[in-house]
């Protein structure tokens, strides 16, 4: 039994080891929420992380970062928008993904919206779903030990 479209390892590679700006959607100064533990692994990875969160005011930073209200706020180009939202309200990042000129769009565990895959798709945007990068790093360093 292959693996969904979505958990494609190619395209999983690509995000992970090619795309260095990530927006991540839903992300607030709270250590103690999965996004924000996320967000330090990917910095400890070498990625850029950009905190995109609706209570933004301009001025507000989380893990060093300037906050941003929305993707569309962002003054310079994202590699990988990574959303942090229940399944039933991520499908409108994928649009902002695309409307903005995002190279790809991740979705955490447990985030599956078919429509939205589907609309990346027809976009020509990679998307993967319900996976988490943090897991894939953990996996690889297993694989190398």
């Amino acid at each position: 039994m292959s693996a969904p479209a979505w958990k494609d390892p190619a395209v999983i590679d690509t995000m992970l080891d090619e795309r260095e700006v990530w927006a991540v959607v839903g992300l607030s100064g709270d250590p103690w929420r999965t996004a924000y533990s996320i967000a330090e692994e990917l910095q400890a990875n070498g990625k850029r992380v950009v905190p995109i969160h609706p209570s933004a005011d301009g001025e507000k930073k989380v893990l060093g970062e300037l906050v941003y209200k929305s993707l569309a706020d962002v003054p310079f180009p994202i590699d990988v928008v990574d959303v942090f939202r229940r399944s039933e309200d991520a499908g409108q990042h994928v649009d902002e993904a695309i409307a903005v000129g995002a190279k790809g769009v991740w979705f955490q565990m447990g985030v599956i919206d078919q429509a939205a895959f589907e609309r990346a798709q027809a976009a020509g945007m990679p998307m993967v779903m319900d996976i988490c990068p943090s897991q894939v790093w953990h996996y690889r360093r297993r694989a190398r030990a």
